[in-house]
């Protein structure tokens, strides 16, 4: 079965995930938790990662039973069909949800222009070059994924 992607009506995504849920479609909303500011608090609440959209594994045949949900709006669709996400970009976002804000590497005296190999924490087994070396943090540059990694030392 292929992933598609539905777009909700803004704020519905976990209601539309879970009452497809509920009538056997599989589906997933991914969340991540933001600290919201009101006037009088502060709060940790989870939030949806991309607005209005949520995933939806189902048969080509049964496309348009989500459509019984209530909020569910309309498929994403590219070049005029309906959008397909692979199993494999479904699962490095969940992956990737699941990483730790905070996770510890060792770190030998890497000295600017040093390529290294990460051994531990989400980037384990990826080459990076030391681009920076401060007092309190190194600046990595991981160019198999195109980011910049900042490592703070305790």
């Amino acid at each position: 079965m292929n992933w598609y992607v539905v777009y909700t009506k803004p704020k519905w995504e976990r209601k539309v995930a879970e009452r497809l849920k509920e009538i056997g479609v599989t589906s997933y909303c991914p969340l991540i938790t933001k600290l919201s500011q009101w006037s009088d608090r502060k709060k940790k609440v989870q939030v949806p990662l991309f607005n209005s959209y949520i995933f939806v594994q189902v048969d080509e045949k049964n496309r348009n039973v989500i459509f019984e949900i209530p909020g569910a709006v309309r498929y994403l669709f590219w070049l005029g069909k309906p959008a397909i996400v692979k199993e494999k970009e479904i699962q490095i976002i969940q992956d990737w949800l699941e990483i730790p804000d905070i996770f510890e590497i060792m770190v030998d005296k890497w000295q600017r222009g040093d390529k290294i190999v990460l051994e531990s924490g989400p980037f384990a087994t990826k080459s990076a070059t030391v681009q920076e070396v401060k007092q309190n943090h190194y600046i990595l540059v991981l160019e198999s994924l195109g980011c910049i990694l900042k490592v703070e030392k305790k």
